[in-house]
């Protein structure tokens, strides 16, 4: 099996199989993201090379593979029919295969259009993560993420209507001081709206070689503090009225945050206010990413 630039996968696909199917990012000019700013350009790995690939895997690891994802950052972007007949041969060569994933951008997802998103479900794709990152369009527009509100509320209605099990990832604290409110009313609006699987919160913290973290340096971006963060939150799960499951499965956050809503929120925000109350230096510090 072959992999070429930075693999990365979403801490829920631990166990699954890593198959490239793509590399680089086809957008690659989020403010935030440091993963492909310099290399490897965006480019699509040949159906025969990929399936080769899956081949070997088989070979390796036996044929009772579960769950598998399909690398690099933004893998919907891939031409329909060959996606589809990837997912295609690894749901044949394996049978016990529960779930194919990938990475995708709202822009990118809502390009396909309903039946194109049909036509991946019948294949096989059964899960996407979207970096939502927030709901707020004056935000969108500052991180460069190239989409907006209403497109990123299409394309996750659209998905959820396919079939096809959505993840969105929420960037708590993306906006800072200045739109914080924004943000979290905003982002909670739009969820509510898509009611996707699940969403996953994500703390905000500037990245080495990034157009962002010049902001923070600069001043133009003001960070919110611990304290903030949790406001913020607060503030994000009370809009929340969607059926959807939320977690905090990621390093960046100040506290774990994990429950099913509507039905969990009552404790969720008890264990937001709980944390209100320590001081603010027991948390992590402050610190610059470097992956």
């Amino acid at each position: 099996m072959r992999y070429e630039g930075p693999i990365y996968r979403p801490p829920s696909e631990a166990d699954s199989l890593l198959i490239q199917a793509t590399i680089g990012c086809p957008h690659n000019r989020c403010t935030f993201c440091m993963v492909y700013k310099n290399w490897p350009k965006y480019r699509v790995r040949p159906v025969a090379d990929i399936k080769q690939d899956i081949v070997e895997a088989k070979e390796i690891c036996g044929p009772h593979v579960r769950t598998m994802f399909l690398p690099a950052g933004n893998t919907i972007a891939m031409n329909t029919k060959n996606l589809a007949d990837v997912c295609h041969f690894a749901r044949i060569t394996f049978p016990c295969l529960e779930r194919i994933t990938v990475y995708g951008s709202s822009q990118f997802i809502h390009k396909k259009g309903p039946d194109k998103l049909g036509q991946l479900a019948k294949a096989g794709l059964g899960r996407i993560h979207v970096g939502l990152e927030s709901g707020d369009d004056v935000i969108l527009k500052h991180i460069c993420k190239g989409t907006q509100a209403q497109e990123q509320i299409e394309a996750g209605k659209w998905l959820m209507a396919a079939g096809i099990e959505l993840s969105l990832y929420v960037i708590l604290g993306i906006g800072g001081q200045e739109r914080t409110h924004e943000h979290a009313k905003e982002t909670a609006r739009v969820i509510n709206e898509i009611a996707p699987d699940f969403v996953r919160l994500r703390t905000f913290v500037p990245k080495i070689n990034t157009p962002i973290l010049d902001d923070v340096l600069a001043g133009r971006l003001k960070m919110l503090t611990p304290h903030g963060v949790l406001r913020e939150t607060r503030i994000f799960l009370e809009g929340l009225t969607a059926k959807t499951f939320l977690t905090s499965d990621h390093y960046t956050n100040y506290i774990d945050l994990h429950g099913c809503l509507p039905q969990d929120r009552s404790r969720l925000l008890k264990e937001i206010n709980f944390a209100l109350e320590r001081d603010e230096s027991d948390f992590r510090p402050f610190f610059i990413g470097t992956e």
